[in-house]
């Protein structure tokens, strides 16, 4: 019988031939933290008595999701990580390099790797062809100081999506709308593998904002196969020698298969508090927006930027809507800059803020107020997620957050193509 994505790289990561549903002990690559789980999971770690990670290579602790720090207890668990990086040696990305997913993806994810993270859109490293999933800090904690974990090999889903994208509809939509058809946990603890026409096409920046979403559904993996287009975005930072070749085999053996014609969709939003309230934004009717947020490890990278300041050149936001930019990385920041997308951004009048996951996780740069709602192109919109749970998050592309910002109303964002 032949393999699924996910089976053939655990298969090799435990030396075992292993299929979908057995347990394993399998060998990782690469562990992330962050700064909102990552404290625990050095807590952990002192608390088992382990005062060596196995392979601070390929280990990367983020100060992103508070960054700059607002509060005094924020700083402190900095100040964590900051001492646990300096004493075990692993890579430390500071406040004002970026979303620790976006990052991960330029420097550290290949094909075939296991990676796993204390943040459940690690998932995101599946468009690189990776087996890659968000686990709890405690287990993270444990894959750091052995170099390996436990897994219960996924069933897999295959997405099979043909034709072509329309103008004005992109990966963002697409992901909606799967989600509003599977609802919120159909795939729990599923691999969710993506192909197609319509998926083979994509560039890696939108691969990343599926396989991001793919735990929206309850996913344990939102995975790729590796191809040209993965060889390119390796070259692209540097990488190219870390390519190879990693699919499902013609016989692999799939829960269940679900097509979708993608030129049959339309933009999509999602409407408070669950993501999967996905409708065609011709369905949602006049909703005012208070703030738009374009940003997060979804939605935040150069090609969203480009997008959005074609739709924002020359035009004003509403004078009732305030605007925050939030770029994914240092790296996307320096490129918006050197290609004038800033200035564009300032003219129009919004707010730029320091590459990291800025509005979206609620703690600074960005909390909504009482009875506010905010177009997001963020991956969560679940009760109090941007920090005010008397406020309502509506989650987009970055094209209809544009749109609306220019309008101060969820807006179809064909007006402006």
């Amino acid at each position: 019988m032949g393999k699924t994505i996910s089976e053939k790289i655990l298969s090799e990561h435990s030396g075992k031939d292993v299929k979908a549903d057995d347990f394993v002990i399998a060998k990782v690559d690469l562990c992330l933290l962050q700064d909102g789980t990552g404290p625990l999971a050095v807590r952990q770690l002192e608390q088992l008595g382990i005062k060596k990670v196995v392979n601070p290579q390929g280990i990367a602790v983020f100060l992103d999701h508070a960054a700059p720090s607002p509060r005094k207890e924020l700083s402190n668990d900095h100040i964590t990580l900051r001492n646990f990086a300096r004493k075990t040696g692993c890579y430390l990305f500071e406040i004002g390099e970026g979303v620790c997913h976006q990052i991960m993806s330029e420097l550290f994810t290949s094909p075939g790797n296991v990676l796993v993270g204390a943040d459940s859109h690690t998932c995101t490293g599946g468009a690189l062809g990776a087996f890659a999933t968000g686990m709890g800090s405690t287990d993270v904690a444990v894959a750091m100081g052995l170099g390996k974990t436990w897994f219960r090999v996924p069933q897999t889903i295959k997405i099979a999506v043909s034709g072509k994208f329309k103008p004005g509809v992109y990966a963002k939509d697409f992901m909606l709308y799967l989600i509003g058809t599977l609802g919120a946990e159909g795939a729990t603890y599923k691999a969710l593998e993506f192909t197609g026409e319509a998926m083979v096409s994509l560039p890696m920046s939108e691969r990343l904002v599926i396989s991001n979403m793919a735990v929206e559904a309850g996913a344990k993996a939102g995975i790729f196969a590796s191809d040209r287009v993965t060889k390119a975005y390796l070259k692209q930072h540097g990488r190219e020698e870390k390519y190879r070749e990693i699919k499902s085999d013609k016989d692999a053996k799939f829960e269940k298969e679900i097509n979708i014609e993608v030129d049959k969709l339309a933009p999509m939003v999602s409407l408070p508090h669950t993501i999967d309230n996905a409708k065609p934004i011709d369905k949602i009717g006049k909703v005012k927006i208070h703030q738009v947020f374009i940003g997060s490890c979804t939605n935040g990278r150069i090609e969203d930027l480009k997008l959005v300041a074609a739709i924002w050149k020359g035009r004003k936001r509403d004078p009732d809507t305030r605007v925050i930019v939030t770029p994914a990385s240092k790296d996307v920041y320096l490129m918006a800059a050197k290609e004038g997308l800033l200035e564009t951004f300032i003219e129009f009048g919004a707010t730029v803020t320091t590459p990291g996951c800025g509005a979206c996780v609620g703690v600074h740069g960005g909390i909504l107020g009482d009875g506010e709602n905010c177009i997001s192109t963020s991956n969560r919109n679940f009760l109090g997620r941007m920090g005010n749970p008397k406020s309502f998050i509506y989650l987009a592309s970055p094209a209809t957050a544009a749109a609306s910002a220019i309008k101060g109303e969820v807006t179809d964002p064909r007006e402006y193509l």
